[in-house]
């Protein structure tokens, strides 16, 4: 996997994960609270690969990866609750947590390699 390829593949699971977001949005109470925990790990997975693309040194790439990897870890926990607790149907979530699981293997390769 590339450079481009993480960027866009976050990219893209930031893009779905507001979509979802802005569905439980509609709910009030416990349904939106969860929505916004979910939207700011989410998120900041890409932000944080992102980031790291432009780090300054091999030691803040590592840095901004390892935080990709925790929001991506993070945001997996959320859609599994999110499943679990049946505030979203556990078949609307199978694909985003299963990019979420993914995502945290490749962040979880990319650290170990550049820590290598």
């Amino acid at each position: 996997m590339t450079d481009v390829d993480i960027d866009r593949r976050t990219y893209a699971f930031a893009c779905r994960v507001v979509k979802l977001c802005r569905e439980m949005d509609r709910d009030p109470g416990i349904s939106r609270t969860l929505a916004n925990q979910l939207l700011r790990s989410g998120t900041s997975v890409g932000a944080n690969v992102e980031e790291a693309q432009a780090g300054q040194s091999k030691n803040d790439f590592i840095a901004k990866m390892y935080i990709a990897c925790k929001e991506a870890r993070e945001t997996h926990y959320w859609l599994r609750l999110l499943a679990d607790t049946a505030t979203v149907t556990p078949e609307r979530l199978t694909d985003l947590t299963e990019e979420s699981r993914q995502l945290v293997a490749i962040l979880t390769s990319i650290v170990k390699k550049a820590r290598g």
